[in-house]
Parts: C-alpha cells; sequence; structure tokens
C-alpha cells in the first residue's frame, strides 16, 4: 500500500479544503516568476498583525556547543550550505550563530509558492526550489533583500499527482554541489543537474545534464531524494521504495526495490554507508562492487500501522540523523513514539539497539520531521494535529511538544533531559553550536482566530524559551513543513505557503 492510500478520509477532506483556502492566496501572485523583480511581502492582515506582540522574550547571550566536526562531503556544497538538512549526515546544524533577537528585522517574498528547500552558493545567494500549484521552479534570491535575480521551470506535475502540500517528491529534497549546481528529482524521474550561468542582465541557470531513471521504476513510482555518495555516485529513493545508484559518467542506473514506502529523504556517511527509513524498517546500504545497492542491515522498527495526524505516511517521519562516527537515530510510529538510536557501523558486537525512548503523550504524539543531532544530544519536535493548512487557521495549532533525549556516556542507553511546550505544526527545527539556540517555528493557539507564525529561539541547554519574533499572519506565513535554515551570515529565513521570509537581528 502507497503511503498516500493509507490516509484518512478527514486527512484527504482537509486537504481538499486547504487546495481551496489557498486559492484565494494564489490569485495575488504573478502569472510568471520573473527575475529582477523585488520582494513584495507575503500578504496579511495589517489589522491581525497588530493585534498579536510583534516580539516577546530578551536577546540571547550565546552559550557553544560542543558536537563531532561532520566530515565534509566533496561532491555536496560546503556544510549548512548544501540542502535542507544543512550536511550529508542530516544533522539539522549550524556551526555559525544565528539570530540572538536584537532589534530583529522581518522580510517576506510572494511567489505564490512555497520555497522550502533553502540552499546557498558559493557567492552567498540563495538557491531553492519553490513549489506551487502550479508546480515547481527553480529561483536565486539575494540574501539581503529576497529580489528574485534568476528562475527556471521545472517539470510540472502530473495529474492526479497527490496533495501539494504533502507531495515532497519532483523537487521538494534536493542539493547543492560542489561546483554551485543544483541536483534536482523531477517530476519525469530524472534527476537534473543545473549549473549557474552568468550573462549580461545577471545570474540565470542552464540544464547541464539529466539521468533519466524512469526505465528502471515501476509505473506510477516517483524520485523523492537524491544525493551522493564520498565516491561520487548518486544516490536515489523513490515513495514506493526503490533504492538507486547512478554512475554519474556513464549514467548507468542500478536499483533495488525495498518494496516498502519511502516517505524522506535519506543519509550518507564518510564510510560509504547509505542509511534510508522506509515505512517498515531502517536500512543501511553500501554499493555493491558492481555499484549498486546492497543491503547492509535492516532493522524493523515499531508501528502501529496507521497514519496519525501530523504524519504524511504510516511509518517514521524522520530522514535518518547521522551522530558523530556510531549513531544513526530515527523516530518510530509506536503509540507513544519513541526516539530509536541504532549502532551504524557494518558490524557491531551485542544489539545494534542502543535506545528507545518514549516521547510526548500517548495518543498525542508524532513527527514528520528529521532530527536535530549532535554526538549524543537529539531534538524532537511534535507535530500531531498537523493534518494540512486548515489544521492551523481561525487561531488553531497543534499538540505541544519540543523534546531533548541525550545518548549516556556509555553508549548503553538513552533518557529525557528538557520538554517545552511550544507549538511547533511542521517546520524542520534547527540549532546553531554557535549560540546554543534550537530554531523553530511556532503558532500558539488563540481565541481571537488571528493565526500568527513565530521564530522562536530555545535554550539547548535547559528549553527554555529565549523569545518569540513574529514572521507575518495569515494562511502564506504556514511552513507547511519547511524548515528553519541559517544563512552564513546569521539570517534566518523560512520557506511559507506564500513564499520565503527573513528574520535577522537589526
Amino acid at each position: 500500500m502507497s503511503r498516500r492510500s493509507g490516509r484518512s478520509p478527514r486527512v484527504r477532506a482537509a486537504s481538499r479544503a486547504a487546495l481551496a483556502t489557498f486559492g484565494a492566496v494564489l490569485v495575488f501572485a504573478p502569472a510568471v516568476a520573473r527575475a529582477g523583480v523585488e520582494a513584495t511581502p507575503i500578504p496579511q492582515n495589517p489589522s491581525e498583525a497588530e493585534a498579536v506582540p510583534p516580539f516577546t522574550g530578551s536577546s540571547a547571550t550565546p552559550h557553544l556547543v560542543r558536537a563531532p566536526v561532520v566530515p565534509q562531503n566533496p561532491f555536496m556544497a560546503p556544510n549548512g550550505r548544501s540542502n535542507l538538512h544543512d550536511d550529508a549526515y542530516m544533522t539539522n546544524t549550524y556551526t555559525w550563530s544565528g539570530p540572538l533577537g536584537m532589534k530583529m528585522q522581518t522580510l517576506s517574498t510572494f511567489q505564490g509558492a512555497e520555497c522550502a528547500s533553502v540552499t546557498v552558493d558559493s557567492q552567498g545567494r540563495l538557491v531553492t526550489v519553490c513549489v506551487g500549484l502550479e508546480g515547481p521552479r527553480l529561483e536565486m534570491f539575494d540574501p539581503h533583500t529576497l529580489e528574485l535575480l534568476a528562475v527556471m521551470d521545472l517539470p510540472q506535475r502530473k495529474p492526479g499527482a497527490g496533495s501539494p502540500f504533502t507531495e515532497f517528491s519532483g523537487g521538494g529534497y534536493f542539493y547543492l554541489d560542489q561546483a554551485n549546481r543544483a541536483v534536482i528529482p523531477t517530476t519525469t524521474n530524472e534527476i537534473w543537474v543545473v549549473a549557474e550561468t552568468e550573462g549580461a542582465t545577471g545570474p540565470g541557470f542552464s540544464l547541464e545534464r539529466s539521468y533519466d531513471v524512469s526505465g528502471s521504476l515501476a509505473e506510477g513510482d516517483k524520485v523523492i531524494s537524491a544525493l551522493p555518495d564520498w565516491s561520487g555516485r548518486i544516490w536515489f529513493a523513490t515513495t514506493r521504495g526503490a533504492v538507486g545508484t547512478i554512475d554519474p559518467v556513464s549514467g548507468a542506473v542500478k536499483v533495488l526495490d525495498t518494496g516498502e514506502p519511502i516517505g524522506n529523504s535519506f543519509a550518507v556517511d564518510s564510510t560509504g554507508g547509505v542509511f534510508v527509513v522506509t515505512d517498515r524498517a531502517l536500512y543501511r546500504f553500501d554499493a555493491a562492487r558492481d555499484g549498486a545497492p546492497a543491503v547492509t542491515w535492516r532493522e524493523p522498527y515499531a508501528n502501529i500501522g496507521i497514519v496519525k495526524p501530523g504524519q504524511t505516511e504510516d511509518g517514521s517521519g524522520t530522514t535518518p540523523n547521522l551522530m558523530g562516527t556510531t549513531y544513526v537515530a530515527i523516530t518510530d510510529n509506536a503509540d507513544p513514539m519513541d526516539v530509536v538510536v541504532y549502532r551504524r557501523g557494518k558490524r557491531v558486537r551485542g544489539s545494534r539497539l542502543v535506545c528507545s525512548v518514549p516521547v510526548f503523550a500517548k495518543g498525542e504524539g508524532s513527527t514528520d520531521n528529521s532530527l536535530i543531532g549532535t554526538g549524543r544530544s537529539i531534538v524532537v519536535e511534535n507535530n500531531y494535529g498537523y493534518t494540512g493548512p486548515t489544521a492551523t487557521t481561525k487561531g488553531a495549532s497543534t499538540a505541544p511538544g519540543i523534546e531533548r533525549v541525550d545518548i549516556n556516556s556509555t553508549g548503553t542507553g538513552c533518557a529525557p533531559v528538557w520538554y517545552s511546550d511550544e507549538r511547533a505544526p511542521s517546520a524542520v527545527p534547527k540549532l546553531s553550536l554557535a549560540n546554543g539556540l534550537v530554531y523553530a517555528y511556532t503558532k500558539p493557539p488563540r481565541s481571537d482566530g488571528v493565526d500568527a507564525w513565530y521564530l522562536t529561539a530555545l535554550s539547548f541547554r535547559s528549553g527554555q524559551t529565549v523569545y518569540e519574533r513574529l514572521a507575518g499572519t495569515g494562511l502564506g506565513y504556514n511552513s507547511n513543513y519547511a524548515p528553519v535554515s541559517i544563512g552564513p551570515d546569521g539570517t534566518a529565513y523560512v520557506g511559507a505557503l506564500g513564499g520565503l521570509i527573513l528574520l535577522r537581528d537589526g
């Protein structure tokens, strides 16, 4: 059964309603995104924005978080700049600081599409895929003004391809390589390599190469993510459970079918391990001598077999998170949900399982976002109740909960460290190792019906909320599974249904 067919009638109805509601926002969008256009803010009701506090809390004092250095994949842009989860290990951490909450400024650009996966090229420009009802497009923005510098249309969605609010294939995941090229799975089951160009009128994009993997996939299957290993071989995963490799020189494609749906991206480590979580198990793959994917080990996890509110499939909602040289962490689909940590080596003595720790209340816990991981610490976010954009309209929000869990010093177990009751409906949280702040995108429930969205900074040490800065009000500011991203200059970016939001210290 595909991960789409397991969704409840209530979830499908909510998605249809959200589609209709968001159509009202789209009427403000330009018919075609054009380069050289200054940022136009995402629409919001001025009276609503005035009715909510723009800032609460106080500016932060930085506290360094010590963590193992994440190895740099030689075929990806520098760590922190290369993909939605920041590096090949999918740690969701940055070595530089984010906003400290000092006289913060905000800016947004309305694109009529969600610009979720933000990467940064060698000139500091933002490169992102923006996905709207009309289809995905590759865009480049000025990191300070959000002026649109370049745009390239990507293959359009096929009719009946699924809800645009939970469909992550066709560009939702992509990476920037070591030569500033965007490597993008498309809706046509090709993997495009798109180079940046420089001309008299400014920067642009050009298709440099395309790898067609459609002939190796079943009818109706879709590539969800692609990443390179340390030899330059491109790996990819599909929604129906195929894991494949592409020889970047010859273009030869080799595929192994797990038969288990995949709803998220995957992680790659410097030893050659490729870590994929399906709706049934966590896998380590390594390349065989001929370059084909080979299963090194498979670990099933606890699963009640249903799509909880806040998930897009009936399994783990997380991309595997690689911690230091030893561990890989995911969440399962038990009730209550657990953070589960394994030893990731090819072979281990004793049990591969390190721990399984329940988080959030029974019947009120789920996530569809990757974990934050350092050497021994994990931060997990609760998305229970997020069934689509309408779940957080008219002042509503989702179940509370952001929690930290640590592996003990001997690597024999784990324990909770702190719990926050902040409500973060669906955005991927991030951690700045330089200042010790966890950045979440939150929405407090309000009885007056105002939908206010905040960049919220929590102390990594204690879990206490340090500050909250208003990003905007209304449906256009809903992040809908997009991450918080931190640029090298300390600016925070959040993709939202209306486009892209910038928040920075003054």
